[in-house]
């Protein structure tokens, strides 16, 4: 099994942040997973296909947005708020809070029951 990629916190760059952080289903998925949860992949509700869902989450990781783990075949998500906030304090704050004003990334949810 390949490993994942996750840039050390102090290689985070906020140009792939920004480029992350452009597309209303990623901002949707920051916004489930800003709670500082553990998510499992199929927790994650999106309007797209579950290949295109997988795109979306790899942007996000390669980013360093968020952190995956794999515990033998489930992969678990999360926010990598802490590292975010260390490099670029208030980002996340200012993103989330201008995507609850704007209404981005509502179609994004948690599976019923999750």
């Amino acid at each position: 099994m390949r490993r994942a990629h996750h840039p050390a916190a102090e290689d985070v760059a906020l140009p792939e942040i920004m480029g992350a952080l452009s597309d209303p289903l990623r901002i949707g998925l920051i916004r489930v997973l800003a709670d500082g949860g553990e998510r499992g992949w199929g927790e994650l509700r999106a309007p797209v296909a579950k290949s295109t869902l997988s795109h979306h989450l790899r942007v996000l990781r390669d980013a360093g947005v968020i952190r995956t783990r794999q515990e033998g075949t489930r992969c678990f998500v999360r926010l990598r708020r802490e590292d975010l906030e260390s490099r670029f304090p208030g980002l996340i704050k200012a993103v989330l809070a201008a995507a609850d004003t704007d209404g981005v990334g509502n179609g994004i949810g948690l599976v019923s029951g999750a």
